[in-house]
């Protein structure tokens, strides 16, 4: 039923195209770009449950506050501080480790301000966890939403993440605001 009504708002009611498959595995990352505005974590929540799927995100702890921080966990959002970032990492490491399914959402821009480069934890997770990548991603300007490939980590962090920023430049994606996304 969640499906049915995540499909129907996103598709029926704000006119958007849903674009690829759910993959298959139990454990993964999806890297989710551009990150623009908080909108891209609602759009995020109903494409991947429209897919029948449940995801995870990480969202800065300060936006966890009374009473948004019952909706955000409710959508599957768990707090970080950002100020211990090996400390955030070896938590999710841990949490990926356990039974059952994780599909995490991060986005590698790390804030919805324009960066050059790209923050490179998602590899530390993937390859300590050895699961895989997917490159998502939103286009406001052609209301299209998706997964559009998976990546093979093959390098350093800081290679595979130039490697996907380039990736991510092809894809010609937008922004919800087009100025605070560099690929």
């Amino acid at each position: 039923m969640r499906a049915k009504i995540c499909r129907f708002i996103l598709c029926k009611v704000l006119g958007w195209t849903l674009v690829g498959e759910k993959p298959a595995e139990e454990k993964l990352i999806f890297l989710a770009a551009p990150h623009t505005s908080i909108w891209d974590f609602v759009m995020g929540y109903l494409f991947y449950g429209a897919m029948g799927g449940h995801l995870t995100t990480m969202i800065k702890k300060e936006a966890f506050v009374f009473p948004l921080n019952f909706i955000l966990r409710a959508m599957g959002a768990f707090p970080i501080d950002r100020s211990h970032p090996q400390k955030m990492l070896m938590s999710v490491m841990h949490e990926m480790r356990k039974p059952g399914t994780f599909h995490l959402v991060i986005c590698p821009e790390g804030t919805r301000k324009a960066v050059a480069k790209w923050k490179t934890g998602y590899h530390t997770i993937a390859s300590n966890c050895n699961i895989p990548v997917y490159l998502t991603g939103f286009d406001y300007a052609n209301k299209r939403i998706g997964i559009f490939s998976r990546y093979e980590l093959a390098g350093t962090a800081r290679e595979d993440t130039d490697r996907i920023q380039e990736i991510y430049r092809s894809y010609n994606l937008t922004g919800l605001h087009k100025d605070m996304y560099i690929a």
